[in-house]
């Protein structure tokens, strides 16, 4: 049931003769709720690569449009930075208002004279990337989030919902003022607790097939108007409390739409699935190791003496099962993916099936990162 909601078991439809096309692409987001957006660019960055494990014809290029042509899709702390259909624009709005909160009261407020003239020069000129916002003569970088002025003050402009993400020109960001990037019509009134709290668990009910409190990333505040939300719904008989055998914590439910129907769902295809680590179906750590027993964390964050996988490991899902995670590095200009490691589960055994299933694995995932080779160590 998790993997059918997760677009993940095959029956996902194409979106015609050349793939997932635009449309396609904001359906993905839609059903999914929402898509995380990364920056690690090791491989091809987390956002296209979850839309590419679902969409067979997949190319960035269609989530540009889907966001820049079609205003189909919208950028959002939502509850990380991520693509969210522009439907549900005004679910968004309760975090912009806890950012503007937060920045009321915290030293990296920018100051609103500065944040003025950056509306004026949006207003005046329209879209705009922070690039064309010179640095104040002697500003240098020390850092990551050492930011010039300019894009301190656009940055908090997006979070509050000032200002909104037009389009990414070569990943960086291009604003605009929040009334030209809306589109006609879209619903902005603020939504109340009770309205949040109902329409995260329908949304929850259909990406995550079961949901509940233990398998989202809500803060814990948003977590509990979750938690109403869904016991709303089981009243009113449009979700069923359901037990997970072997998680005994939590209250679980599913739609009894989905209940009725799952004798229908077959195994998922005995095909391997190489996965992003910002995917929704692992992004939830604890989730994660509690449904399928798989113990997961990404390194890149880690010094590189306590990393036991490599920089950037990403999980390997067999079917219904994870069975191991693959270190790999596209050397995009050589045209080659390097896989710097490759680790199967314990319990796993490397049989000709399995061991075929990576090798097409392994070469899709290649092409996708625009490499014609592919090489390991061992």
């Amino acid at each position: 049931m998790h993997l059918r909601a997760q677009g993940l078991d095959g029956a996902w439809p194409r979106q015609g003769a050349e793939g997932a096309g635009a449309t396609g692409v904001a359906e993905a987001v839609r059903r999914l709720g929402y898509v995380q957006i990364d920056t690690i660019a090791v491989v091809e960055r987390a956002h296209h690569h979850t839309l590419w494990q679902r969409l067979p014809g997949y190319a960035p290029e269609q989530l540009h449009d889907a966001q820049a042509s079609d205003r189909a899709i919208l950028e959002a702390w939502y509850p990380a930075a991520s693509y969210v259909p522009m439907a549900h624009y005004r679910y968004t709005l309760p975090s912009m208002r806890a950012n503007a909160e937060w920045y009321a009261d915290n030293w990296r407020n920018t100051e609103a004279a500065l944040r003025d003239e950056v509306l004026a020069r949006l207003r005046a000129e329209g879209p705009l990337s922070s690039a064309e916002f010179a640095a104040p003569p002697g500003h240098k970088r020390a850092g990551w989030w050492d930011w010039k002025p300019a894009k301190r003050a656009l940055e908090q402009l997006f979070v509050t919902g000032e200002v909104l993400v037009a389009e990414r020109r070569s990943f960086q960001r291009v604003y605009d003022l929040a009334e030209r990037v809306l589109p006609a019509g879209i619903d902005t009134t603020y939504p109340t607790d009770e309205a949040w709290g109902r329409f995260q668990a329908a949304q929850a009910l259909a990406s995550q097939g079961i949901a509940g409190t233990g398998n989202t990333r809500w803060t814990r505040a948003r977590r509990t108007l979750l938690g109403e939300g869904l016991e709303r719904l089981a009243e009113e008989g449009a979700a069923t409390p359901v037990c997970i055998e072997g998680i005994e914590r939590g209250r679980w439910y599913a739609r009894p739409e989905d209940l009725a129907s799952i004798d229908e769902i077959g195994p998922a295809p005995a095909r391997a699935r190489i996965l992003s680590p910002f995917d929704s179906l692992v992004i939830n750590r604890a989730w994660l190791k509690a449904l399928w027993g798989f113990d997961y964390t990404i390194e890149c964050y880690l010094p590189r003496e306590k990393r036991r996988y490599g920089y950037f490991c990403l999980p390997i899902l067999w079917g219904e099962r994870f069975i191991g995670r693959v270190d790999a590095r596209a050397e995009r200009a050589a045209g080659i993916l390097r896989v710097e490691g490759l680790w199967l589960e314990d319990g796993v055994t490397p049989d000709g099936e399995l061991a075929a299933a990576l090798d097409r694995a392994l070469s899709e995932f290649a092409a996708f990162n625009g490499c014609a080779s592919l090489t390991g160590r061992g």
